[in-house]
């Protein structure tokens, strides 16, 4: 069973986090995140340290216990020190550009795939063939890095697709070489 739960969590130098009903608000660097309390949870926030407590012992409390400690850590990080996500594309002719905020790719399909980038993330293209994905609140990098790779997942067979960086993709062979087998 894990024990992530009960760990206390570090305020970083600059970050503030407050308790506000069923919210917990966590701001720091002009931006600001909110992750929703259970009410089966409670919050102490001690000596820059904040400790998530629950109410009783039930197997949904202990589940949801563990959770909701990482989005405040995670929320704590980003604020902090950011986050970012970094895909590749592989494939003949598959390429990104930003035209302004808006990131167009060629991906073997007859026409553009174009994302608008959310409030809180930034896009980059350092190459034709990578994106890199900034932003302080980790879940909205997550979600959005998620939403574009799945455009075109890598492909089993040649491989080609959007993958994220250093992502193992598990090559299939075709029928044709199992049959000369």
């Amino acid at each position: 069973m894990s024990r992530v739960g009960l760990q206390p969590i570090t305020i970083e130098e600059g970050v503030e986090v407050k308790v506000k009903d069923t919210e917990v608000i966590i701001s720091g660097n002009g931006n600001e995140i909110v992750v929703s309390l259970p009410s089966v949870l409670t919050l102490d926030i001690k000596d820059k340290e904040v400790f998530v407590k629950r109410v009783n012992d039930e197997k949904q409390t202990k589940s949801i216990h563990g959770t909701v400690r990482m989005l405040i850590f995670n929320a704590i990080q980003g604020l902090k020190h950011g986050c970012e996500k970094k895909l590749e594309l592989v494939g003949v002719g598959y390429r990104a550009k930003m035209e302004g905020t808006t990131l167009v790719m060629s991906l073997g399909l007859n026409h553009p795939v174009k994302f608008e980038s959310p409030e809180g993330i930034t896009i980059e293209v350092p190459e034709e063939t990578k994106v890199t994905i900034k932003g302080y609140d980790k879940q909205k990098v997550g979600e959005f890095a998620a939403k574009v790779r799945d455009v075109r997942k890598p492909e089993p067979y040649k491989g080609k697709g959007i993958r994220y960086e250093g992502e193992y993709v598990r090559r299939k062979s075709s029928k044709s070489t199992l049959a000369t087998e």
